[in-house]
């Protein structure tokens, strides 16, 4: 497991590895506490982020490491027309593992081809983001006990959607789920994800653009927002980016133990006057993001030491 690119070069058993260890720091943070001393972590991050660039950044330094890097490509050498291959190979000989993130999809896969040290991909394109992944495992899992037999809602921008893409292609492992998608005819899900994941699997799912018609099935509910970087038309971005929007009034809808999830920056898509209801996870999420990549990390370092 010398790196992580895909949530697909994680086998079942090693994920619900990095589980049972996250539930550990999160019970125990003491006992990791200088678990990471004198290791240092580059975020290279090509592209805005608030959660996952902080999450990172504070699972390594509650892990007693430290942290080097860059927010925006502008503050880079990539300004200056320097390859992702050259950069990560530099960095290397700077820190002991590299979370990165990049508009590129395929970007980190060709950083882990020329990296001496553990890379993590922080999010590339529309592609993967295998770490926001591994945080929704873990919220399913704090918050509903097992991932067998559940019905999952995925609502919003399904086509562009990287969070969407890979949670499908991890939760078509576990035995008996099924998925509602619901997103306007625009955002669907890609036919690629849907038969990989879905349709080769022979695993149940419906198609709607009704969120009200589908909610009250659901044990999880994973919303997203119309990403407006994503697109190339402002016109369609304004037309659809407020298509769903999670309300009080159609929560009465929904089961009393329904997990709602978001990977976050919301917009409009949650009506704020849903974060009080006890079934909104989705801060408690970003919360759990820190821990897994405190676990990640540590595998990770242990894997390659």
């Amino acid at each position: 497991m010398k790196h992580l690119i895909d949530i697909l070069d994680l086998s079942v058993g090693e994920i619900d590895e990095l589980i049972e260890l996250a539930e550990s720091i999160i019970a125990h943070p003491e006992n990791y506490r200088e678990s990471c001393k004198y290791k240092k972590l580059a975020t290279l991050f090509f592209e805005p982020s608030t959660r996952t660039r902080l999450s990172f950044e504070a699972a390594m330094l509650e892990l007693g490491g430290s942290v080097l890097g860059f927010s925006e490509a502008q503050s880079s050498s990539a300004s200056k027309g320097e390859s992702v291959s050259d950069t990560v190979a530099v960095v290397s000989g700077y820190a002991d593992i590299i979370a990165m993130r990049h508009p590129k999809e395929g970007a980190p896969l060709v950083a882990s081809m020329h990296a001496s040290v553990p890379v993590i991909n922080a999010g590339d394109g529309g592609h993967n983001h295998p770490t926001q992944t591994l945080t929704d495992l873990l919220t399913i899992k704090r918050e509903k006990g097992h991932f067998d037999h559940l019905t999952i809602g995925l609502c919003g921008d399904l086509k562009f959607g990287r969070t969407v893409h890979s949670l499908i292609a991890a939760m078509s492992r576990y035995a008996d789920v099924r998925f509602y998608l619901i997103s306007p005819e625009e955002l669907k899900l890609p036919s690629y994800v849907k038969t990989a994941y879905i349709k080769d699997k022979k695993i149940p799912y419906i198609q709607t653009t009704s969120l009200e018609s589908c909610i009250s099935e659901l044990d999880v509910l994973y919303m997203t927002r119309v990403q407006r970087e994503r697109f190339f038309n402002e016109e369609d971005y304004i037309r659809l980016k407020d298509y769903f929007i999670l309300t009080p009034e159609k929560m009465t809808l929904a089961k009393e133990d329904l997990c709602v999830m978001h990977p976050l920056p919301r917009v409009n898509e949650i009506s704020t006057a849903v974060d009080s209801d006890p079934r909104a996870c989705y801060f408690k999420q970003a919360r759990y993001g820190k821990f897994i990549r405190m676990a990640l990390i540590l595998k990770l370092l242990e894997a390659n030491a």
